[in-house]
């Protein structure tokens, strides 16, 4: 079952001058141990183009202030700087089962983590991407995945979920939320670009619209990767249905720094983990 998030989130605040600001799932929030967060780019140390909480390690940033950001963000969830742990993120469909963190430095190629452990923070960067985060309450088992477009055609989140199901979860118990993302109204695409969607599976076709005949298709990602996820069996979806691309002082976009003079833009963080 897909339920829409509200119309804005369930929004937490962080304290403190460099205080952070992050929605909630109301299907994760109060699942007992279990903290997690949809960031934007609001509070943080880095500053330009990159002003805000940009946790991305492969930009022009400050290293000392995506650090600084990326502790921020754990101690908000209530866990260790050294807990927060995030992959090299490529489009693809690798899902890696976390037993011990790893510094960003170190970080391998994937688009999902998946741990049974607490204490372990997983993360997934995003900037029109959607931030996917998954629990199984019973088991204590959480997983976080990169879903692009690529990514989610090519299959991230049933790899996502089968990385779950192998550590000890049942499908039928994980509950799933698909945070901040390229809307719908922000994201047109070219008919090739749809035309790939309906060779994989004509079904697609419900996740693009046109507002006139003979425009160019408008692509919904979070809906895609909600169907995604309950044809892999998923207990329960929520979107929250932000847009990124059309909310510049909340979020950092890729899509739309790309129409700027400036084209580099940070990376916002999703994250979930269970306490010990």
């Amino acid at each position: 079952m897909t339920i829409a998030g509200p119309k804005y989130g369930e929004i937490g605040s962080g304290e403190g001058g460099a205080g952070a600001t992050w929605l909630t799932a109301r299907s994760l929030a109060g699942l007992k141990n279990i903290r997690h967060g949809f960031f934007g780019r609001q509070g943080g140390y880095s500053q330009g183009v990159f002003a805000g909480l940009n946790v991305g390690t492969r930009n022009d940033d400050l290293p000392s202030a995506v650090e600084a950001n990326r502790a921020l963000v754990a101690g908000h969830m209530g866990f260790p700087p050294a807990s927060l742990t995030t992959a090299r993120q490529v489009h693809g469909v690798r899902c890696i089962r976390v037993e011990t963190p790893w510094p960003a430095s170190a970080a391998p190629d994937a688009d999902a983590l998946v741990t049974d452990r607490p204490g372990v923070l997983l993360g997934t960067l995003t900037a029109d991407c959607a931030p996917v985060l998954l629990v199984d309450p019973a088991a204590g088992i959480v997983g976080a995945a990169h879903a692009g477009w690529r990514g989610a055609l090519s299959g991230i989140l049933e790899a996502v979920m089968l990385g779950m199901v192998e550590a000890g979860a049942l499908a039928a118990r994980i509950v799933a939320a698909i945070g901040p993302c390229v809307g719908q109204v922000s994201y047109e695409v070219a008919p090739e670009f749809e035309a790939e969607f309906l060779a994989h599976d004509g079904a697609s076709a419900r996740f693009f619209a046109t507002a006139f005949a003979g425009a160019r298709p408008h692509f919904d990602l979070a809906g895609y990767c909600a169907w995604r996820l309950e044809r892999a069996g998923a207990a329960w979806v929520e979107v929250i249905g932000r847009d990124t691309c059309a909310e510049p002082a909340m979020f950092f976009s890729h899509r739309r720094a790309s129409k700027t003079e400036d084209p580099r833009h940070g990376l916002q963080i999703s994250v979930i983990g269970r306490l010990e």
